[in-house]
């Protein structure tokens, strides 16, 4: 008989004693947590970037240590790659019960069936305009189906699981763009990923001074020999060149340009330096104004010339990664011809030390900026008379011509065609111009392209030259072998070498 009030009682403190721990505990709860801590990541993150200056030339040095990190080779890659594996096998690495292995399956075949869909969309229209082979292939499978482990552990898990599939999910994004990034080796550090240019600025020689009066010989002393056979490199000349930032506004143009890059090579870093030849480039879309590749070859070409290179102006077509300005003046991203063909150009007479006529001016390009500079070519060869195209597309837009014509040309087919190189080559004849066109032997794609707008170029008169770079892909491989063979064809035409 006194069991009961005892039971009763004890009922009664089992249900008022958890009213306080239950509200402790649901404060405590994952869901609770994990959101919080992302959340009050990213505050701070937003904090600390939005107290630099991320706007070049102003860049702070915090900004400066960060955006030029390395993200190609040295640990970064490595400590990527490390630590996505660490928290997979973390992921993994749990009691398995029929919830959990079927979770994590289904998670992963998940992430592989959007890898499958994403890359066969990619593939079908020619997104990126290049081939994606088993590497970037490899490296997007392996990020979305870890991804897929990652989402499928955040149920029935503990908090301190969730937190390492949400890294895990970051880290799984982190290693596929590290990898096809260094697939296509164009982007060194973080900087050239995000497209914001990190360098210093540099200082300029006296220019040559009124363009009109400018000499159009190769000679430093008013001669008309090749600067090669008179040049006497003076004691003290530097062994390399130099690269920094300019900014070139859009005086005529309006256009909104990055700052370009300029390379000055040994023989431009002397007191009483000659003219020397000009290249004008342009690299691809996406992508950013970048001489370090040009410069880096030509340092190669300068040690075996005494100092002799030419100075390259590596100028923004495209204004941002994300805009395809065709290299033409449009309603959509402005005046981007214009920009190239009129301020960049009045900007390098103005101010760099350079001979004036077309001879010993070229334009060049890779990729989307191939394709430009064999428009610029055959357009205004009184401007440039030699045109290295890098696997460069044989008209704008290549890779989509139907959006093409529909987004820029309001359907009309015939003012689109009117705009290929090939089409202007067509229509003139050009006695002194020079055209070498490069393009990787398994690039398939740009290979017919660049095969047609060399032939093009052969028939309107140029000394065209057609080279295919060994298995370079569409990366750097294809953009440092067509540099080289540019360079090597060039030096004599520019009286920079006898041959």
């Amino acid at each position: 008989m006194n069991s009961n009030p005892i039971r009763e009682e004890s009922r009664e403190i089992d249900t008022e004693l958890p009213d306080s721990p239950p509200t402790r505990r649901r404060l405590l709860r994952p869901s609770v947590v994990v959101p919080a801590a992302i959340a009050l990541v990213l505050v701070i993150a937003a904090v600390l970037l939005a107290s630099q200056s991320w706007t070049a030339p102003h860049l702070s040095p915090l900004a400066v240590a960060i955006l030029t990190i390395q993200i190609m080779d040295g640990p970064v890659p490595v400590i990527v790659y490390t630590l996505a594996a660490l928290s997979i096998i973390v992921l993994i690495a749990r009691r398995p019960s029929r919830f959990t292995v079927v979770s994590a399956a289904i998670g992963i075949l998940a992430g592989a069936a959007i890898a499958f869909v994403v890359l066969w969309q990619v593939r079908s229209d020619d997104t990126f305009g290049v081939y994606v082979g088993k590497t970037i292939s490899l490296f997007v499978a392996a990020s979305l189906s870890a991804a897929g482990l990652a989402v499928a552990s955040f149920w029935r898990s503990a908090w301190w699981r969730k937190i390492v599939a949400a890294f895990a999910i970051v880290l799984a994004v982190a290693s596929a763009t590290v990898g096809i990034n260094a697939w296509f080796g164009l982007d060194p550090t973080v900087g050239d990923l995000l497209g914001i240019n990190a360098d210093s600025g540099i200082h300029l020689p006296p220019a040559a001074g009124d363009p009109a009066s400018g000499p159009t010989h190769t000679g430093g002393n008013g001669s008309a020999a090749p600067l090669w056979t008179a040049w006497v490199p003076p004691v003290g000349m530097p062994s390399w060149g130099k690269v920094g930032s300019v900014i070139i506004p859009g005086t005529l143009s309006g256009f909104t340009a990055r700052p370009a890059e300029v390379y000055l090579p040994p023989a431009a870093l002397v007191a009483n330096a000659p003219r020397l030849p000009l290249v004008i480039f342009m690299m691809g879309q996406p992508g950013n104004p970048d001489a370090t590749f040009a410069g880096k070859i030509l340092d190669q070409f300068a040690a075996k010339n005494h100092g002799l290179a030419p100075i390259v102006l590596a100028a923004d077509q495209i204004g941002s990664p994300g805009n395809d300005t065709l290299c033409q003046n449009t309603a959509l991203y402005g005046n981007s011809e214009t920009y190239i063909s009129k301020d960049v150009v009045n900007w390098a007479r103005r101010h760099l030390h350079v001979l004036q006529d077309p001879a010993h001016w070229t334009v060049a390009g890779y990729s989307n900026g191939g394709e430009c500079a064999a428009y610029f070519g055959a357009k205004y060869p009184l401007t440039w008379g030699n045109v290295l195209d890098i696997s460069g597309e044989g008209y704008a837009g290549s890779e989509e011509p139907t959006v093409t014509v529909n987004r820029y040309f309001h359907g009309d087919w015939h003012a689109y065609e009117r705009t290929w190189p090939v089409t202007i080559l067509g229509t003139k004849r050009y006695p002194d111009s020079w055209g070498v066109f490069t393009v990787s032997s398994d690039d398939a794609l740009f290979r017919l392209q660049a095969t047609a707008v060399a032939r093009a170029a052969g028939a309107a008169g140029w000394k065209s030259t057609f080279f295919e770079v060994p298995d370079g892909g569409h990366g750097a491989a294809a953009l440092t072998g067509g540099l080289t063979e540019g360079f090597r064809v060039l030096f004599p035409r520019w009286g920079l070498s006898g041959k």
